[in-house]
């Protein structure tokens, strides 16, 4: 496997408190973020139609898409395009089926070929979506114990241990951030993509701890060797996230669109957290922390 060319970084220039600071407060900002979003959803992040229930309809119509929006009584949530010409997703917190198909065959006209306006239609009670949500946060929650848990049996020290938790929780609350302020909803696609996460950044924050703890060397040549491969790994990654991102918006696909970008975040992020505040602690337990 190949590496990028990664510049060994000169980290005797930054003290611990320095190299700490920058990850600390962007997760300050993204935890305020969260918390706006509380306060405006009622949830920190805005809930999609797995969650919050709703109905989705999928119309192909030779109308604008604004024709489309002006279509129902209800103002859609949502009004996605497809890889099919002419063909809409339209989301709505009713749970009317009849009433919101009715109302898009009354008012739209139908594509070329076409002889009705609806071709597909489904809806998630809101009792239902609340017992998805339940599951998914469930299922988050056992991901990261579970992490945590396999981080402090390897380590069996505190600081070392503490320190891939502390990153990877970053890592899921800043991507968690960001789709409130690019309007991305949870759903339950969107919570594979976190949980996708959870296994990025526990691998690299375990690369650089156990470079620098398990074996031999200086600690900055440690250090050096675990960067040269982690950011090979997830430098690689992002772009493979981006370019998914990139091509399923052109395609409409807007699923795989906000997974491959709340990765490309996560990721990010994790890079950030991993060779900043992960190594912070981690120069802080091997020159100051042990000896005391």
């Amino acid at each position: 496997m190949g590496y990028f060319d990664v510049p060994e970084i000169e980290y005797t220039r930054y003290s611990n408190r320095q190299l700490a600071a920058v990850p600390l407060a962007l997760l300050a900002v993204a935890l305020l973020i969260l918390s706006g979003g509380y306060v405006v959803y009622g949830t920190p992040v805005e809930l999609g139609m797995d969650f919050a229930g709703g109905t989705e309809l999928t119309v192909e119509t030779s109308d604008s898409e604004s024709a489309v929006e002006a279509a129902f009584e209800e103002e859609p949530e949502s009004i996605q395009t497809t890889g099919a010409t002419d063909q809409y997703i339209v989301q709505f917190t009713s749970e009317d089926q009849q009433a919101l198909t009715d109302q898009a065959e009354r008012n739209l006209a139908p594509a070329d070929g076409n002889d009705e306006v609806v071709q597909e239609v489904s809806s998630t009670s809101a009792s239902f979506g609340e017992e998805a949500q339940q599951t998914a946060l469930l299922g988050v929650v056992a991901a990261f114990v579970g992490m945590s848990v396999i981080a402090f049996l390897l380590f069996r020290t505190f600081v070392p241990s503490i320190a891939i938790v502390l990153s990877a929780f970053s890592d899921l609350v800043i991507p968690l951030a960001f789709m409130n302020l690019a309007n991305i909803p949870l759903t339950l696609g969107t919570v594979a993509g976190l949980l996708m996460l959870i296994g990025y950044s526990v691998d690299s924050d375990i690369l650089l701890n156990n470079h620098v703890l398990r074996r031999g060397g200086d600690f900055y040549e440690s250090t050096h060797r675990a960067i040269r491969t982690g950011v090979t790994m997830t430098v690689t990654s992002m772009m493979a996230m981006l370019v998914m991102a990139i091509a399923a918006t052109i395609m409409g696909v807007d699923l795989l669109a906000s997974i491959g970008t709340i990765l490309f975040i996560g990721l990010a992020a994790d890079l950030m957290n991993t060779y900043m505040l992960n190594l912070s602690l981690l120069r802080w337990y091997k020159f100051e922390g042990v000896n005391r």
